[in-house]
């Protein structure tokens, strides 16, 4: 679900909505009108988009195979039409076919 991003339009409000405050909510969901603590009129605010990289903020690489392994899941690759191979991880087969799933 999206996180909208919500502020304060009058002067007067509480501490949540003065300065601002985050929301998870379905895309069909109406927007908020009220601040959910004082009830002040607030408004959804556009912020900028947090798109996951694979990378942390100490510049290691959260998807590498090291990392996959040690969290104990399975990667594979992509070789041929339909056809994979393991690349990281102890669980499941080291090469498949998609066509025999």
């Amino acid at each position: 679900m999206p996180i909208y991003c919500y502020q304060q339009v009058a002067e007067n409000g509480c501490d949540l909505c003065r300065h601002g405050f985050e929301v998870r909510q379905k895309i069909a969901d109406e927007a908020l009108q009220q601040c959910p603590e004082c009830g002040t009129a607030v408004k959804k605010i556009i912020t900028a988009v947090n798109i996951h990289t694979g990378l942390t903020s100490g510049g290691g690489h959260t998807l590498s195979e090291k990392n996959i392994s040690k969290q104990g899941f399975t990667q594979y690759r992509k070789v041929g039409p339909g056809q994979y191979e393991k690349t990281a991880g102890q669980q499941g087969p080291d090469r498949f076919n998609a066509e025999d799933i």
